[in-house]
């Protein structure tokens, strides 16, 4: 099943993170970078704000579909970079880092920002440090699209802190036009991290302390934290 799509149904209609980036594009002169940028969600309503952004993503697919959109966009491993240009922002929201095999491919990311900001630029990654413990009345609604006929569904249906990772878990269904059902399980594994963590990371990689700022929970998704990164002096 096509990654744009599911991508589309499940991150698409997450807007809880967009005033804090616009906040911190408003803040900063010169381009911005959006590693792992997927179809565009962040990229697209920065750039429709007038800023100039440039999206990074490892899917072919999600940039092919950024592309259409008229997003600046290039496949590329966020682990591991060199685009040639710098920039005033760098974000990685949505938990990018965390998606990473772990402390060495993080330091190698951050490295790769650090070469890419200007001398005043600003790094800011989003984290989920824990996961908040269900609710016990807590059910979810599943996060829906119609396309082309096709109903798309995914349901949350657990997540799980254990040995160092975050298991989050999904329901995925499929309609037919012709109302046939096809369901599948997706999980997603995040790493496990706090701030404090990763700004020593950072530091190995040239980067210093900034600033932590907040993105609040919604009823359907966790809060987070962005940890701002400036270049060493």
């Amino acid at each position: 099943m096509s990654t744009a799509i599911w991508h589309e149904v499940e991150c698409g209609a997450y807007a809880a993170d967009l005033a804090l980036w616009e906040r911190l594009a408003d803040e900063r002169p010169g381009a911005i970078l959006d590693l792992g940028c997927g179809g565009g969600r962040v990229a697209l309503h920065l750039a429709r704000r007038g800023h100039r952004v440039l999206g990074l993503d490892s899917d072919p697919e999600l940039v092919e579909r950024a592309r259409a959109l008229d997003l600046e966009s290039e496949v590329g491993d966020a682990r591991e970079f060199d685009l040639g240009v710098s920039f005033g922002l760098v974000l990685a929201p949505m938990q990018l880092l965390q998606l990473f095999g772990g402390r060495e491919e993080r330091v190698r990311c951050l490295r790769s920002i650090a070469k890419h900001l200007s001398s005043d630029g600003l790094a800011a990654p989003a984290i989920v440090e824990a996961m908040p413990p269900a609710a016990e009345d807590a059910s979810p609604l599943p996060d829906t699209r119609e396309v082309d006929g096709w109903v798309y569904s995914s349901l949350p249906v657990g997540a799980v802190s254990e040995g160092g990772e975050i298991r989050i878990e999904r329901l995925r269904q499929t309609v037919s036009p012709a109302g046939e059902l096809s369901e599948e399980h997706d999980e997603v594994r995040l790493r496990e991290l706090d701030a404090a963590t990763l700004e020593g990371e950072a530091r190995e990689a040239g980067l210093r302390a900034a600033g932590r700022l907040p993105i609040d929970p919604t009823e359907a998704h966790v809060g987070s934290t962005v940890v701002l990164l400036e270049l060493e002096a």
